[in-house]
């Protein structure tokens, strides 16, 4: 994408192969994400990952580390920082880390509210070792309020939106963007945080965006994703009634200006996840009521609609899957599936149901 920032993995001079750094979260599917996104999406491009408490083992066939010396072997050039810890910080622990990888010749990228770019000592380091540093985070000068130019584009914008936050929505956009495309159907995914970034290459996190402006950053994007693209799939952040990041949300909504909606939800989950240690209790809303929640929100600008459930299904057996998304559509009465289990075509049909179109057998 031509938008994509100064700062981003598509910046790079030299190819991309990754050394994963998630040094005590490679097994965790919460504080790992950003380790599994890229490994589902971008696999071709790892060829290791470093943690020290699983050294010798395997993930998704990629062997795992104990340390930047060891991984040598596999010829990296990159080192990218894999985990999303809670307030985008660095665990003390990894300051020796940062500094072994750029030490070794390695350039880093990095997705945490920490900014490697601006630390001194790392900055020198990464000029005497003649490595980039390179924070996905970080968003590009020149922002601004939204402007209504995304009100006047003619493709179909589609947004995930959560009941609750780390359930899939970068998943769930990148399986209904592959789908479309598989298809024949012009379509394009907008990144919207760190490891979808990673993932793409190209991006703008919108929570580490000035408040004013985040919306207007959306705006950016989807214009310019939607140049080409008949369908504009954004990756939605957060959720609605979530004390933590509802702000994100709205500024989602306000700026991709969507026209379509796909809800996604944990099958079986019942509470949202509050900070650690707090003692706050949440209930996650039924599904028609979140639906009707957000459509009220989307509509304050734009009226849009949910048109697809996405379960996030790890953890059921099939059947109970399988069990889960037809409730899950009845109560909606839209199309419901586990796009990761039993694919994404139910969403894109409902998504160009929206303009009369039809997907095509795939061939």
């Amino acid at each position: 994408m031509s938008s994509a920032p100064p700062n981003d993995p598509g910046s790079a001079s030299r190819p991309r192969r990754l050394l994963i750094l998630a040094e005590g979260y490679s097994a965790d599917p919460h504080y790992g994400k950003t380790a599994r996104g890229v490994l589902r999406y971008r696999r071709e491009q790892v060829v290791a990952i470093l943690d020290s408490e699983r050294a010798g083992e395997t993930q998704d066939g990629i062997p795992i580390v104990g340390s930047v010396n060891d991984a040598l072997c596999f010829n990296p050039t990159t080192a990218l920082v894999g985990v999303a810890t809670q307030g985008g910080r660095f665990p003390p622990a990894w300051r020796e880390l940062l500094k072994s990888a750029i030490a070794k010749g390695l350039d880093v990228e990095n997705g945490l509210h920490e900014l490697i770019s601006e630390d001194p000592e790392l900055v020198e380091l990464a000029a005497r070792h003649r490595v980039e540093l390179r924070d996905l985070r970080k968003p590009p000068p020149g922002l601004n309020v939204p402007t209504g130019e995304n009100l006047t584009h003619p493709a179909k914008v589609v947004l995930t939106v959560g009941s609750d936050c780390a359930i899939g929505k970068m998943t769930v956009a990148l399986e209904l963007d592959a789908e479309a495309c598989r298809r024949g159907i012009a379509s394009e995914f907008v990144p919207t945080g760190q490891t979808g970034i990673a993932i793409a290459g190209w991006g703008i996190s919108v929570d580490a965006v000035v408040s004013d402006f985040a919306a207007g950053a959306i705006e950016n994007e989807v214009i310019e994703a939607g140049r080409e693209a008949e369908v504009v799939v954004v990756e939605g952040q957060g959720a609605l009634h979530h004390p933590g990041y509802s702000g994100v949300t709205l500024s989602l909504l306000a700026g991709s200006c969507p026209r379509a909606l796909i809800l996604c939800h944990a099958a079986g989950r019942d509470r949202i996840r509050t900070a650690e240690g707090s003692p706050r209790e949440i209930p996650i809303p039924p599904l028609a009521e979140l639906a009707r929640a957000y459509e009220t929100a989307a509509a304050w600008v734009q009226k849009a609609e949910v048109v697809g459930v996405a379960l996030n299904t790890l953890g059921l057996e099939e059947p109970a899957a399988r069990a889960a998304c037809e409730a899950a559509g009845r109560e909606l009465g839209v199309p419901a599936t586990d796009p990761v289990r039993f694919g994404a075509r139910p969403l894109a049909q409902a998504v160009l149901a929206l303009r009369g179109r039809k997907l095509a057998p795939q061939a």
